[in-house]
């Protein structure tokens, strides 16, 4: 059976292959072959598991009960594979809530007891699969969970693809104008690209209310317009990142804490997010928002803690804590 969790506000079903397969979805028993031929199984498994019991659906709630769906492990022992199925069927490279979720999933089924290694299998044209984490349990303001390494960010258009920007600068920072962003609304005039596994598109403003409100983005003509941008096609329009990018917005909270929205591709608006999370930090250090160190990154559905290793002008890693609680 498919069992959901919820990280921050982020929800995920966890189902084995085993059990997809035992529903006539033809999930094969390699993640690497399930990723080549998921065009094959995943809108299935999501209409599958994703969907609302008819009388459960809550008012103006999204098209389906989670953000999406972690397929795995496909073996009984570290270090295990899993795929990251978003909801329109394609796959993410890296979630970092989906990750906490997932390790949750494995602690509660006796599989993960100290730190290993977790290994998402995609079909993205952009970077290597399977992409690795390193997770660690432990424990942080009291609240177990997982301390997620994320490794090292990679910074500009050419980290995620994107084609057809222009230059822009804030203050001592090269970062890049989106045409396309900054059409829906001026104040989104600059961006930072940033690849931390997956691919992000921080766009930093300047105060609380140029942020984009989650409710705005489901239900009105915006998300078709950050849908196009964020999609990749056929859904979206492909541009600036031909095989989609997430989007960010963020703006200074205080010292080391920054306010953030998310538009997650593959998915829409949601409450939160741990690599975007982690893409907000970065970016907020490359302009000097932020300091080495720990960073609060507050979203809709809670607070992440991330931590940037920083030294000298040099970002090295970034790492992100996160937990999760089983629904129902």
């Amino acid at each position: 059976m498919t069992l959901f969790y919820d990280a921050r506000g982020n929800i995920y079903g966890v189902v084995s292959p085993a059990f997809l397969r035992d529903q006539g979805i033809p999930v094969p028993e390699s993640a690497a072959q399930a990723a080549l031929t998921r065009k094959a199984w995943a809108v299935d498994a999501v209409a599958s598991e994703c969907a609302w019991e008819p009388t459960q659906r809550p008012v103006n709630a999204k098209a389906h009960r989670c953000d999406g769906l972690l397929v795995g492990p496909f073996q009984s022992e570290a270090p295990f594979d899993l795929l990251i199925v978003n909801t329109d069927g394609s796959l993410a490279e890296r979630s970092g809530n989906g990750l906490t979720i997932f390790a949750q999933a494995l602690t509660d089924q006796g599989l993960l007891s100290a730190a290993c290694e977790l290994r998402v299998h995609h079909d993205q044209p952009q970077g290597p699969s399977p992409v690795a984490t390193g997770i660690e349990p432990a424990v942080y303001e009291h609240l177990a969970g997982f301390w997620l390494d994320l490794g090292l960010p990679e910074f500009g258009p050419s980290a995620v693809g994107a084609q057809g920007v222009e230059h822009a600068s804030l203050g001592r920072a090269e970062l890049s104008h989106v045409r396309e962003l900054a059409a829906i609304n001026p104040h989104w005039a600059h961006s930072q690209f940033v690849r931390v596994g997956n691919p992000h598109c921080v766009t930093l403003v300047e105060q609380v209310a140029a942020l984009p409100d989650n409710r705005h983005m489901q239900h009105s003509a915006l998300f078709d317009s950050l849908r196009a941008i964020a999609f990749a096609p056929p859904v979206g329009g492909g541009k600036p990142c031909t095989a989609g990018v997430n989007l960010q917005w963020a703006t200074m909270l205080g010292h080391n804490r920054i306010a953030a929205r998310v538009f997650e591709r593959g998915e829409g608006p949601t409450a939160s997010s741990g690599t975007s999370a982690s893409a907000v930090a970065c970016a907020a250090w490359r302009v000097g928002w932020v300091e080495g160190g720990e960073v609060a990154v507050v979203m809709p559905g809670g607070t992440a803690p991330v931590r940037l290793h920083a030294q000298d002008d040099a970002l090295l890693s970034v790492s992100l804590f996160g937990a999760a609680h089983r629904q129902g």
